[in-house]
């Protein structure tokens, strides 16, 4: 089979290395458009029920991520002032981008599949003489967007503003520290991924973006204020950000979604396919997750047109949780400033059942939330009251509700 793939990321690297473990004689061109080592973003998380993928995929290049990954064992929330809470067991895993990219590109190599990078591809091309196209190019997917009107992509983008950094300070507890300012509240994501770094996600409404004055700052001044801001979570640490053009990459996350995911003998993977908020930290296992059912169903011995039609049908039915859990973990962020009057081990409670449509959730004011989850754990509901349930929690963190 000749297989060419589109982009150098997570899924268009993970692909061919199952496939040539299927199949030596596959031939298998990647085309990057980024020169080789430039990789966007710092570290990347995943959790310790995705091990058993990696493995099953492919164990020598599972073994080399799990050894250069760094560990954390718990969740932290901190509100700046109030004494923090942290939430036992809750463990997983921080690698760095550059070398998971590093890693697969050195495994696919090794297995022969030739990887070009610094090419920019036509996103009209053809490619006539390929059984099949992988557009793994990213949530701006050229090739998807030259197929639009086969892929039907729908793209909404959120409220909020984030922006991805990296930090020496390195966190060894999965934390979300939240603080108030003068413009109103502002928080970050943080955890070690090795190398002496952590990744920071700073987030906050557009009203606060603009009234600390992110709208105007350089990159600098905008590194420095934000420094300013965290200082009793970063000592003497200092923030560093990637891809900066005279301003901080401040961005709103795109929620994506596709009505089909292949057209003709293409297929869409990773972020041209689908995106989930970061704040669930899933979108490279998801990516991951695709190539491990693309190459079962390319590998099943029957025609592409019907491998990629089955690879469809599963992988939308399975990201549907993840995609309906992260949108609803967005809505929650973008109203976060309504359960800052909380203590850290409430907050902590409501965070964590944050994306689940219990009705608790909506008919209880949020510390009294928070204490019961802590007395009884999370409550089974039959299907009709958790759709109803649902329904209700989405319009209350819509606003619909009081």
């Amino acid at each position: 089979m000749k297989i060419t793939c589109i982009g150098a990321g997570p899924a268009g690297l993970y692909l061919p290395i199952l496939m040539k473990n299927r199949d030596p004689g596959h031939e298998i061109t990647v085309y990057e458009r980024n020169p080789e080592g430039m990789t966007h973003g710092w570290g990347v998380t995943y959790g310790e029920d995705f091990i058993p993928d990696l493995i099953a995929g492919d164990p020598v290049s599972a073994r080399e991520i799990i050894d250069h990954s760094f560990r954390w064992l718990d969740t932290v929330v901190e509100i700046e002032g109030r004494r923090p809470a942290r939430h036992a067991g809750h463990s997983g895993y921080g690698i760095s981008r550059r070398k998971l990219m590093e890693i697969l590109s050195r495994r696919a190599r090794d297995l022969g599949v030739s990887i070009r990078y610094g090419v920019e591809v036509d996103p009209a091309a053809d490619f006539p003489d390929q059984d099949v196209v992988i557009a793994a190019d990213g949530v701006g997917s050229r090739m998807r967007q030259s197929r639009k009107e086969e892929f039907k992509p729908a793209i909404s983008p959120g409220r909020n503003k984030y922006v991805w950094l990296g930090t020496t300070r390195v966190f060894d507890s999965f934390t979300f520290a939240f603080v108030e300012t003068e413009a109103g509240w502002i928080w970050f994501y943080a955890y070690g991924f090795g190398e002496g770094m952590s990744t920071l996600i700073a987030e906050c409404s557009p009203e606060t973006w603009a009234g600390l004055g992110f709208d105007r700052f350089g990159a600098d001044d905008a590194l420095a204020e934000l420094e300013r801001i965290f200082a009793g979570q970063l000592g003497a640490h200092r923030l560093f950000a990637q891809g900066c053009r005279g301003s901080l990459p401040w961005l709103n996350f795109p929620r994506l979604t596709n009505g089909k995911w292949h057209a003709g003998r293409m297929a869409l993977a990773g972020d041209a396919a689908h995106t989930t908020h970061f704040s669930i930290g899933c979108g490279t296992r998801l990516a991951i997750q695709d190539a491990l059912s693309l190459a079962r169903h390319l590998g099943d011995g029957v025609d592409v047109p019907s491998s990629l039609d089955a690879y469809e049908s599963e992988r939308t039915r399975e990201i549907a949780s993840a995609q309906r859990d992260a949108h609803l973990s967005s809505l929650w962020y973008e109203d976060a400033a309504r359960h800052m009057h909380l203590d850290a081990s409430d907050l902590m409670e409501v965070m964590l059942n944050r994306c689940s449509p219990s009705p608790l959730a909506t008919v209880l004011p949020p510390r009294l939330l928070g204490r019961i989850s802590r007395w009884t754990g999370r409550i089974p509901l039959v299907r009709p009251i958790r759709k109803m349930a649902g329904d209700a929690y989405r319009k209350r963190l819509r606003g619909g509700l009081p």
